[in-house]
Parts: C-alpha cells; sequence; structure tokens
C-alpha cells in the first residue's frame, strides 16, 4: 500500500484540470470578478506607464505646464486604481478560492465515508491524510493565483499590441513573436513537469504515511529495538522526496531562464524597432519611451501566469489524486432511497452467505446459513480466519455478499439505506477508536442530542461512571490520540456506553475482551450482559468466559459451519482456536 507515481498520459492541462472547473460551483461569480479585477488592474497599469513615460518624454523635451496638464491629471486619476485594483483582485481571488477549496476537502470527507472500508484498507492513512489536507491546500495555486493571471495574461496583451500598433505596426510585429514563444514557455517541457509534479505529490504522500507509521508505532519500535530500522525507512523516503524536489527545481529553473531571456529579447526587440522608426521620421521621438514602456508592461501578466505555470505541474497532480479519490467506485453502493415499509423486527438471517473479498481470493465464508432471533444472543467462535468478522461485516454491509443474502426482518439488507440500516446496528469492536474529544462527546458518538444525564446513564450501565468520574476532568476529559490515556477495559467500557446509548436493536460485540485481563473481562463480560439485554446480539469470541454468556455459539472454520449449539454441547475440540 504505497504512493505510486505514475507517468501521466499525454493530455493538455486544461482537460486535465477541467474536473476542478465543475467544483467552482457557486463560487463562480467570485472568480470572474476577481478576473475582471485583474484585467482592469494590468489595464491601468498599461494605460499609467504609457501616459507617465509619455509626460516625461515631454517634459524632457520642453514642454509647458499647460501641454502637461492633462497628462499628469490623468496620472493622478490612475493612482487610485492602482492601488484598489490589485487589492480588489487578490481579495475575491482568495475569497473565492478558500470557500472552493473547504467544499472539495468535505467532498474529500464525504468519499472517505463513501469508500470505507474497502478501499480505504489499501491505502495508507497517512497518504489518505496528505490527500485531505497538503493535496487540496494545493489547489488553492490554481484557484487564487493562476485562474484571474491566466484571463490577464489572455487578453491584456491583445490590448497592449492593439496600442502599439496604433503607435506603428512595426512595434506590434517586434514584439509578438517573442510575446508569443513566452505564453508557451510552460509547454516546452510539459511531459517532464507532470512526470515531476505526480512523483513528487506521490513521495509527500508516501513520508506523510511513514511518519504516521512511525508516531503510531513509536512504542513498539522502541520496545523492539528497531527504531534505527525504521529511521532509515523515514531517511530514504526523505531521499526520494528530495531527489523529486531537486527535479522539479531544474525543470522549473530552465523554465525560469527561459522566461528571462525571451523577455530581454523582447524589450530588444522593441526598443531597436523603435530606435529606428524614430530616427527614419516615422515615430515621434516623443513616442519612443512610451512604446518602450508598453512593452515592457506587456510582458508583466504573462510573467506571472508563466511564474505560476512552473508549479502547475504540482496542481495537476494534486488535482489528480484529489479526482481519483472523488470518483473511485465505492464497494458498497445504495441501490434503494427508502427502507422497506413498516416496523423492522430485529431477527438476524443469514441465508446460504457466501464472499470474497477480491476474485482472485478464496472465499472468506461458503454458504453459511443461521439466524439469531430477537432477543437472543449468538457467539461465532472459530480459530482466526475462520470468517467471524467477515460475517458481521456483512451484516453492518461494509462489503456486500457475493452470493446468499443476509436479511434483518426478512428484508435484505441491501434493500435498506446505508444510513437506515446503520441505525439499527451498533458495533463494540475488538480496537475501539477514540477521538481526540472528552469523553462524553465520544460516548454520545451515535447520539449526538442525547443530554449529559443519559451519556452518565449509560456509562453506569456500561459499568463505566465510576472511573470516568474519577478522572481530573470527569465526562470532560479528553482521552488523548487513540484513547491512549486510557487502559484497554475503560476503553472498551466507553465503547460499550456508546452503544447502550446509540440503544439500536441489534448489537455486534466483536471479540470485545480479547486482549484484557481477568479483573477488566469480568468486568466487560458484566457490561456486555446489560448490553444484550432485549437486543438482537452476535458477539465474536474466543474466550469460553464470554461463549457461555450465549445462548447459542456457531463455530466457524475455514468459511464453513463446522457446528451448532449450546457452549456445554459443543466438544472441546470445536471450540479451540488453531
Amino acid at each position: 500500500m504505497t504512493a505510486v507515481a505514475v507517468t501521466p498520459p499525454r493530455t493538455s492541462p486544461s482537460r486535465r484540470l477541467r474536473p476542478l472547473l465543475g467544483l467552482v460551483g457557486r463560487h463562480r461569480p467570485l472568480l470572474v470578478a476577481a478576473a475582471i479585477s485583474g484585467i482592469a488592474h494590468h489595464l491601468v497599469v498599461l494605460a499609467s506607464a504609457g501616459t507617465g513615460a509619455w509626460v516625461v518624454s515631454r517634459a524632457v523635451t520642453g514642454a509647458s505646464v499647460d501641454d502637461l496638464r492633462g497628462g499628469v491629471i490623468a496620472l493622478a486619476a490612475l493612482l487610485p486604481l492602482l492601488a484598489l485594483t490589485p487589492w480588489l483582485e487578490s481579495y475575491l481571488a482568495h475569497v473565492a478560492a478558500y470557500r472552493v477549496l473547504a467544499d472539495v476537502r468535505g467532498q474529500v470527507y464525504d468519499a472517505f465515508e463513501r469508500l470505507s472500508p474497502g478501499y480505504l484498507m489499501e491505502r495508507r492513512s497517512g497518504d489518505l491524510g496528505a490527500a485531505a489536507v497538503s493535496d487540496v491546500e494545493q489547489l488553492e495555486s490554481w484557484f487564487a493565483h493562476t485562474l484571474s493571471p491566466l484571463v490577464s495574461a489572455v487578453t491584456v496583451p491583445v490590448a497592449a499590441l492593439t496600442a502599439l500598433g496604433v503607435l506603428h505596426p512595426g512595434l506590434a510585429v517586434a514584439l509578438a513573436p517573442p510575446l508569443v514563444l513566452l505564453a508557451t514557455v510552460p509547454s516546452w517541457l510539459r511531459r517532464h513537469a507532470e512526470a515531476h509534479g505526480a512523483e513528487l505529490r506521490a513521495r509527500i504522500g508516501e513520508l506523510s504515511a511513514e511518519a504516521v507509521d512511525t508516531i503510531q508505532g513509536v512504542r513498539e519500535l522502541v520496545t523492539s529495538g528497531a527504531g534505527e530500522r525504521q529511521l532509515q525507512r523515514l531517511r530514504e523516503q526523505d531521499r526520494l522526496l528530495l531527489d523529486a524536489k531537486l527535479a522539479h527545481g531544474r525543470r522549473s529553473g530552465a523554465e525560469h531562464a527561459a522566461t528571462n531571456a525571451l523577455t530581454v529579447v523582447g524589450l530588444l526587440s522593441v526598443l531597436v524597432t523603435a530606435a529606428v522608426l524614430v530616427n527614419g521620421g516615422g515615430l515621434p521621438h516623443a513616442y519612443f519611451p512610451v512604446a518602450v514602456v508598453l512593452a515592457a508592461t506587456t510582458f508583466a501578466p504573462v510573467i506571472a501566469v508563466t511564474d505560476v505555470a512552473r508549479d502547475l505541474n504540482l496542481v495537476i497532480a494534486a488535482a489528480g489524486r484529489i479526482t481519483t479519490l472523488l470518483h473511485a467506485p465505492a464497494p458498497v453502493t445504495d441501490r434503494v432511497t427508502a427502507p422497506p415499509p413498516g416496523p423492522v423486527i430485529p431477527r438476524v438471517t443469514f441465508d446460504r452467505v457466501t464472499f470474497r473479498y477480491a476474485p482472485h481470493l478464496p472465499d472468506a465464508v461458503t454458504g453459511v446459513t443461521f439466524a439469531i432471533e430477537p432477543g437472543e444472543t449468538v457467539a461465532l467462535a472459530g480459530h482466526s480466519g475462520a470468517g467471524k468478522s467477515t460475517c458481521a461485516a456483512l451484516l453492518t454491509r461494509m462489503w456486500d455478499v457475493t452470493g446468499g443474502a443476509v436479511r434483518i426482518g426478512g428484508h435484505d439488507v441491501r434493500d435498506f439505506p446505508q444510513e437506515d440500516l446503520r441505525r439499527l446496528i451498533t458495533l463494540v469492536p475488538q480496537d475501539v477508536h477514540l477521538f481526540t474529544i472528552p469523553i462524553r462527546d465520544n460516548i454520545r458518538l451515535g447520539r449526538p442530542g442525547a443530554t449529559d444525564s443519559e451519556v452518565e446513564a449509560a456509562a453506569r450501565a456500561a459499568r463505566a461512571h465510576d472511573f470516568i468520574a474519577a478522572l481530573p476532568d470527569g465526562y470532560a476529559t479528553v482521552p488523548g490520540e487513540l484513547g491512549a490515556h486510557l487502559s484497554g477495559g475503560q476503553r472498551q467500557r466507553v465503547a460499550i456506553a456508546r452503544a447502550l446509548l446509540k440503544d439500536a436493536p441489534i448489537l455486534i460485540l466483536d471479540e470485545a475482551v480479547s486482549h484484557l485481563d481477568t479483573e477488566s473481562e469480568h468486568e466487560i463480560n458484566t457490561a456486555m450482559a446489560e448490553a444484550s439485554r432485549d437486543r438482537t446480539t452476535l458477539v465474536i469470541a474466543h474466550r469460553p468466559s464470554t461463549l457461555r454468556t450465549a445462548d447459542r455459539v456457531i463455530v466457524l472454520d475455514g468459511g464453513h459451519i463446522a457446528g451448532t449449539g449450546t457452549f456445554t454441547s459443543l466438544t472441546t475440540s470445536a471450540l479451540r482456536p488453531r
């Protein structure tokens, strides 16, 4: 599960960025206003530069104050616009960009939920985090610093060439070739630029993923003495990122040099042409500095775009990673928009269920059939890999069956919208995830409108209230990242309190006591018994103490049912994990 840089296909940058333009949505008027402000700014700069050059030229040649008065008044009128128009362009472009980025980030988060868990299990969490944060932020360069200057770079040079043509057609002819060449500089090394951008964004994602792995596994690295080896992996990823940045920098430097060279060639071309025209009488002396200044200012918007375009490959790569995520097919999709009518009886049925995680993999479960009646507790037992957790995942519809059906109340789980289905089910997993928010809010995760008294009642039922109340800030205590400040048993009891508060009619307990000591196990089993009361409960367990609490035990072996009965009726060998 690594971030791999793929050489992009030979497509134009505008085509590759086209999907992002659809994300602008309701913010399009702001970007249009920013573009208009940018055009106005460059036109004002052209007018100010030309007028100023004319005034200076006339003054040097001995013009009277009355002759200069019109030019000076024009300059005075243009000065406020010189200050206002760039501020307005920057403000509007950035407001639009930040709003678009917020929308894109929201769509990325929606995609995480839509694609979980199948697609996300194939990507490293640090790489996904880079897509949600770093890649989205990279788009700011396009929306805030490229779109508006790009419009100006197309329109303003046309106006400048027209003005030079009015002074003398030869000036426009002299400036046009280097100006056109300058505009095409980003396309000269586009293939390399896109490859460098893809490589650089991939390396940033991989380094981010490696850093997250290191931070999350620091205890294991220290206790196993593997810290130096992990640091070496980080150094290797850092070296690969450095190589990608250097390649990007070399290409960017070449483009910068070409831009400077063409700018000088263009200015010299106009300077020489204007000088020849003045000496030949084809251009008044007063217009010589005007022509040179107009030529110099004509390059400004084009240079601004080429400067940004040197990093456009990074934007394209980030856009590609984001659009890949947004358009990735979900492993599970809703085929209905409303749940079955009437009350749903919480009777769970597995009817000849077969499932495999990928077409090239063997079946994880084959022909599994059993039922759990309302209020009944059924335990799934068997060795690791027997298919127990797969059954739980199919019930919650994290994946869809490849054969047979899973039903609730006689209805196929695929006949429920996912949101409605998961209102019927609550899960207490083996590895509890606690968010870095107060314990109170962790408990009300599945029922955000619950009152504090309801939260406390659920915690009491889960045997969690006493230890929570003893914490420095009680229910307002933040448990640390991944619940690091709590023991395993305490995290499990918080998860059970969360399940009790949600009050779903179907409960799944997935290996809730597998890693706990005897005392914690007793507390959790007591809490689980409270949570299971009057609920349809599926328990996944290895420990005999947990299996004894079930009304029935189903033994899975190799994805098949190997035995069914009460704990005491089944043989010891049938329940022994292998």
